[in-house]
């Protein structure tokens, strides 16, 4: 059996009710619901189940510490043909040290993942362009350069398979949790 699988930073509930109450007012967004909120590490795509298990053993021997990010501004992928909007990530550079190790993680059990460079982000919409209204979007956008989180901890990761479903949002189950800590704190053993 083969699953889509990704790594992702979750969303504190408090960071999630700040988000939900802004996910409005731009026709042909299809708003993802809070539990789908998430900053992606690495997409992995469909891994077969010991392909997976080889992945989970190299995720979990990441040593990264705890670190502070937030949420910050509001942006889309897809240039003038919009595919998705997202809240940007501000973080220090564990953020990308994180995301660089779970690829390299796949890249040693010979799993390909995107070249592209990594933009910190969470996705709160996916946008149906035959409805988009373009002016509404950048409106949203420019309201939301003002917003900005509290600092939150990230002090876990997640390896999450991803369920497309026929209606509604996709379903991201946990299938493994990596604590992060710091490298001299570890227990040996």
């Amino acid at each position: 059996m083969s699953l889509r699988v990704f790594t992702a930073l979750p969303i504190p509930e408090e960071v999630a009710d700040l988000v939900e109450p802004l996910c409005k007012g731009v026709p042909g967004a299809k708003w993802r619901p809070r539990e789908n909120f998430h900053i992606t590490l690495a997409f992995y795509g469909e891994l077969d189940e010991p392909v997976i298990e080889e992945l989970d053993h190299e995720l979990a021997r990441i040593e990264i510490a705890p670190f502070a990010l937030k949420l910050k501004g509001a942006n889309h992928f897809g240039k003038d043909e919009p595919s998705s909007l997202w809240l940007g990530v501000e973080a220090p550079g564990q953020l990308d040290d994180l995301a660089r190790e779970c690829r390299k993680a796949a890249r040693r059990v010979g799993v390909g993942v995107e070249k592209r460079n990594y933009l910190p982000h969470m996705t709160i919409a996916y946008i149906d362009r035959e409805e988009l209204d373009l002016g509404k979007l950048r409106g949203f956008e420019q309201r939301l350069n003002l917003f900005e989180t509290e600092p939150f901890i990230a002090d876990r990761f997640y390896l999450h398979s991803s369920y497309q479903r026929k209606r509604g949002p996709n379903d991201y189950p946990v299938e493994a949790e990596y604590p992060l800590e710091h490298p001299t704190r570890r227990e040996v053993g």
